[in-house]
């Protein structure tokens, strides 16, 4: 047993946790059902048992609290201990701060020190201990990888444990290669569990991972029946209530994903982190605003523009820094407003630093860079660049080589529009496919919807103003393989066949925009240009 000095020390410590808590009762109905006994007292193992569902809701806020509770009523209860080292493990998400990683450390370690009362118990604890002992020293992707071999190894001697196979799933997912174009990882974590629900069909970790396994080009189609299930398995759960359009941003139905967003933010609302918005409500904003500009009704997508930007105590996570600022950037971006772009101010006051998310901060300036190139502002584009430059550097810096890799395609596309309206044709082409192709080489991070503005299509762009429909048209159907549905990838294509003067298949395109965009309620200036198309057939 655990030093009762260590016990009284921790106890201490959660009378300073915010009393604003998602107590028991709530979190426990209408999240989802998960299975696991643990060796604590009655009122510990309801919380741990809610906590757990919260956890694979990857509600860590609320998971956080109520795992914090159980301990409370049981100080022995080893595993929520355990819990509490889980909520600051975000495997899918951004890796720990210093100080996240150093409680859930200390976390494990009591846990540890406890003891586990059952094998069961003590192989969750060893699995979460191997990721913990290993970043501490070799840092958090060895620390990710031990995590996955140890519940391998332990799903593989207990296939009855779900558990274990759910966490084992969601462990291939974040150590899944980026840059794999096929997706057999996931494909392989998607397949596993889906097997895993013939035992427990109502567990939220299962659906939650499995359209986490299925977000991707290649097997979207897979999930929709997951991304429908889920949202009755946790129909007042915000994260749950966006899961859904992960999938459908995928296949680009835009009205379940504005559907679903906008019941996510709202049940986001009214479950506030401590004193701040929880930032699934900037989350589900971001996603919501892309389905409205892809369906070119950009009148709703700047009310919810509005609404994000109302905020402005959104909690300091990388999930509401981003959605931020890609939707301020979207706003502009995907309407062509190049002078709006170009007077963004990429630090906006939204409640946190943004010296925190340098990576995010780049997205601004990405785009003040782009519109100040498009306007013809070079100096001020070239300043955007620099700025990027440095943004790119202290990525790096951070260990975050994925965004890493995307804030050196901003700058380089930024810096090919330059080149492009210096009159440097041959050279502009040249990094702006290279940016594309860095860009495409990696597939979209969960935080996001779809890039902001893809480098494969703006490459497409380039093509149109230098009369080279063939080459624009390669581009626009390349971004459409990866992005279905996307508005101006679609006129896009149209345009550039008709340009090469195949009437069928610009019809083709034209007809698969109309079939999502109301005209009645659309301004974009495209429709224009496809209303003549049609009319002169």
């Amino acid at each position: 047993m655990i030093k009762n000095g260590k016990i009284i020390l921790w106890i201490f410590g959660l009378f300073f946790l915010n009393q604003t808590l998602l107590i028991a009762q709530n979190s426990g109905e209408n999240a989802g059902n998960v299975q696991f006994e643990v060796s604590c007292n009655e009122e510990g193992s309801i919380y741990f048992t809610d906590g757990l569902t919260m956890l694979h809701n990857m509600m860590y806020d609320q998971a956080y609290d109520i795992f914090n509770e159980s301990i409370k009523a049981d100080p022995n209860c080893e595993m929520a201990y355990w819990g509490v080292a889980m909520t600051q493990f975000n495997p899918l998400w951004a890796p720990p701060d210093e100080q996240m990683f150093q409680e859930g450390y200390e976390a494990i370690k009591m846990a540890g020190d406890i003891g586990a009362d059952s094998q069961k118990e003590e192989n969750h604890i060893r699995a979460l201990s191997s990721y913990y002992e290993t970043a501490d020293k070799q840092g958090y992707r060895e620390g990710v990888k031990a995590w996955e071999h140890t519940l391998e190894e332990i799903y593989n001697q207990n296939p009855e444990d779900v558990e274990a196979g759910a966490f084992y799933g969601l462990s291939m997912l974040a150590t899944a290669p980026a840059d794999d174009e096929t997706f057999s990882k996931k494909k392989k974590s998607g397949e596993m569990m889906e097997q895993l629900l013939e035992m427990s069909p109502a567990h939220p970790g299962l659906f939650h991972y499995i359209i986490h396994a299925y977000d991707n080009p290649v097997l979207a189609d897979k999930g929709v029946e997951f991304a429908k299930g889920y949202e009755k398995l946790a129909p007042d759960v915000p994260h749950a209530l966006h899961m859904p359009s992960h999938i459908f941003v995928r296949i680009g139905n835009w009205d379940e994903t504005i559907a679903w967003n906008r019941r996510s933010a709202d049940a986001a609302l009214k479950q506030p982190v401590e004193n701040m918005t929880s930032m699934h409500h900037a989350h589900a904003l971001d996603y919501m605003m892309y389905g409205y500009l892809q369906k070119g009704e950009d009148e709703a997508a700047s009310e919810v523009l509005d609404e994000l930007m109302s905020i402005d105590n959104y909690q300091p996570h990388f999930g509401a820094a981003y959605g931020v600022a890609a939707a301020r950037a979207r706003y502009v971006l995907e309407q062509n407003d190049w002078e709006g772009a170009a007077q963004l101010n990429p630090r906006p006051d939204s409640g946190f630093d943004w010296d925190l998310f340098p990576q995010y901060e780049a997205i601004g300036w990405w785009a003040k860079g782009l519109g100040s190139a498009k306007i013809g502002d070079l100096d001020d584009a070239r300043r955007a660049a620099g700025v990027l430059e440095e943004l790119h550097q202290k990525t790096v810096e951070n260990g975050e080589d994925y965004w890493a890799l995307l804030v050196d395609v901003q700058q380089k596309t930024v810096q090919a529009w330059v080149l492009f309206e210096e009159g440097k044709f041959d050279d502009s082409l040249a990094l702006m496919k290279e940016a594309a192709g860095m860009e495409d080489s990696v597939d979209k991070h969960p935080v996001t919807p779809g890039e902001v503005l893809p480098a494969r299509e703006l490459l497409g762009n380039m093509h149109i103003l230098l009369d080279e429909p063939e080459k624009a048209l390669s581009a626009y159907e390349s971004t459409l393989e990866i992005s279905p549905n996307r508005f101006n990838s679609l006129y896009g294509a149209g345009n550039a066949a008709d340009m090469i003067g195949d009437s069928d298949l610009a019809a083709t395109y034209y007809e698969s925009l109309l079939q999502f965009v109301n005209t009645e309620k659309s301004n974009r200036p495209q429709l224009s240009s496809v209303n003549r198309f049609f009319a002169g057939r």
